[in-house]
């Protein structure tokens, strides 16, 4: 064998092994983010299944034209007043005059068994609400007059 049959054997597997290394790195990497995926998804059921609350009143006052919304943690799961959102009439509402945790109108913070009430401007008196809290939990509630 010459040198020429022993440089083109030595190139191809270099070849080879280059070719393999990143293949191989391709398909780890891909691999592991579908594992984390697959745990991060996991890891928010859990959360869901955790979470529940429940909503007791929805009254609207037509002396003052409010309306008071007062729902509960019911849940296992800590949430956030931020990422609890309120729906009234279909409405996404983003003013509110008040929302209060346990008389608390400056946290953020809503633990299981606390709760939270809205204090909303509304000029008629609205057909129904719903809250939506953190992971997708919703609970909707008629509007009696008060």
């Amino acid at each position: 064998m010459g040198f020429s049959v022993s440089g083109s054997v030595a190139i191809i597997f270099v070849a080879f092994l280059i070719s393999f290394g990143t293949f191989y790195s391709a398909a780890f990497n891909s691999m592991e983010d579908v594992t984390d995926a697959r745990a991060a998804a996991q890891d928010d059921l859990l959360t869901q299944k955790n979470t529940a609350i429940d909503l007791q009143t929805a009254t609207y006052y037509g002396s003052n034209d409010s309306l008071i919304v007062t729902v509960n943690n019911t849940g296992a799961s800590e949430l956030s007043v931020e990422s609890a959102d309120l729906l009234v009439d279909n409405e996404y509402q983003t003013t509110f005059d008040e929302r209060v945790v346990n008389g608390d109108s400056t946290t953020d913070l809503w633990l299981p068994g606390e709760q939270l009430q809205y204090n909303v401007s509304a000029t008629s008196q609205p057909d129904r609400v719903k809250v939506v809290a953190g992971p997708g939990v919703a609970e909707t509630e008629v509007v009696v007059n008060g």
